[in-house]
């Protein structure tokens, strides 16, 4: 799995989870994130954790803790992310191995890449695949 590269990403998905801590188990064991900080409440609700992969990262968050953010959410249907991997078939081996929902098993791509598709214990759907978007600099 793809660790970080010191850089700072420019875009971060953000997810609140009903059970942030089972995600994030999720998302480091079976889809190989790394954490890199857990915030948690009083109360044991995660109020912001940071989770990278490669040089991107996601933050993560509970349901239904208040705020700004937790109300705009609060009819949010699942989302997707794209994570842009080396080895799609090892990253989807380790996955399976974890009991990861998977929607598609590793294809090629017409555009070129190899990808497959998973879905986590919340629902929202996280595909894996080789394409890297160059973004000119």
């Amino acid at each position: 799995m793809a660790g970080t590269s010191g850089r700072r990403p420019s875009i971060c998905p953000t997810l609140l989870y009903a059970d942030a801590k089972a995600a994030i188990r999720q998302l480091t064991e079976a889809f190989g994130f790394t954490e890199l900080s857990v915030y948690e409440g009083e109360d044991g609700s995660v109020m912001h954790a940071e989770l990278a992969q490669g040089n991107g990262a996601v933050m993560v968050g509970t349901k239904g803790r208040g705020g700004v953010f937790d109300a705009a959410m609060k009819d949010a249907g699942p989302t997707g992310v794209y994570v842009v991997v080396d080895d799609v078939d090892g990253h989807h081996r380790h996955a399976v191995d974890h009991g990861v929902e998977v929607l598609m098993p590793p294809t090629d791509q017409d555009h070129g890449s190899r990808d497959y598709m998973a879905r986590d214990l919340e629902g929202n759907v996280w595909s894996f695949g080789t394409y890297a978007p160059e973004i000119a600099g």
